[in-house]
């Protein structure tokens, strides 16, 4: 771990940001898949920050118990981003966005974490969110290509069909072609740590976006 709390802007760090993919976009990939039959897997990249190169020159310290004999007074150049720098996410997604489009992926306009891959009736559909990868395609072969392709380039784990991202549940019924997203057991860990897990549910529908107000408060009969 860096730490980044002592850089300085424009001196060893200009940008810091880094898009992810946004939840409507996955949400269209997902309704995608079920509407097309797609198949639907997810990756995960092992310590994505380590694969960001850097631009700037930046030095650290030597770790804490891993002093070299004297030589304790000399620091390290890094070569590669590491944990706690304030650019290492935009590092690594640079890094990723230059890799995806030399297999002939496409980014998307709408959403630069959403690359597109065709090829006649062939079609690929990646999702990036930091390191969580869904992969989505009617293509087996070009699925199977993008996978070595990551993995020869990344450390990665190949997750297999995907049955959670993001703390969501996927659920599939291709007979329907129906794609059920639920957040229960998120919502339990919630309720539980507020202590809240034995509390009475109760069902109050309410529209998205309803703002409400003081005029709607139940009022007392005259």
């Amino acid at each position: 771990m860096a730490k980044g709390f002592n850089q300085q802007p424009s001196v060893d760090f200009v940008n810091t940001y880094s898009p992810i993919a946004k939840f409507a976009s996955n949400r269209i990939i997902m309704s995608v898949v079920a509407r097309m039959d797609l198949e639907l897997h997810r990756l995960d990249v092992n310590t994505a920050f380590l694969d960001g190169e850097l631009k700037k020159d930046i030095f650290v310290l030597q770790p804490e118990g891993f002093e070299i004999k004297g030589h304790e007074d000399k620091v390290y150049k890094l070569k590669r981003s590491i944990y706690g720098l304030k650019q290492s996410s935009k590092q690594w997604h640079l890094k990723f966005h230059q890799a995806i489009l030399e297999i002939g992926f496409e980014m998307s306009p709408l959403d630069h974490c959403v690359y597109i891959w065709r090829c006649n009736d062939e079609l690929t559909i990646l999702s990036l969110y930091v390191d969580d990868i869904l992969l989505a395609g009617n293509s087996p072969n070009m699925m199977s290509k993008t996978k070595s392709f990551l993995s020869s380039r990344f450390e990665m784990k190949d997750m297999g069909p995907a049955t959670y991202v993001l703390g969501i549940k996927i659920t599939r019924d291709k007979n329907t072609k129906l794609l059920y997203l639920d957040q229960k057991n998120y919502l339990e860990k919630v309720l539980k740590k507020f202590n809240m897990a034995e509390s009475k549910a109760l069902r109050t529908p309410v529209s998205k976006g309803t703002i409400l107000s003081k005029n709607m408060r139940p009022k007392d009969k005259e």
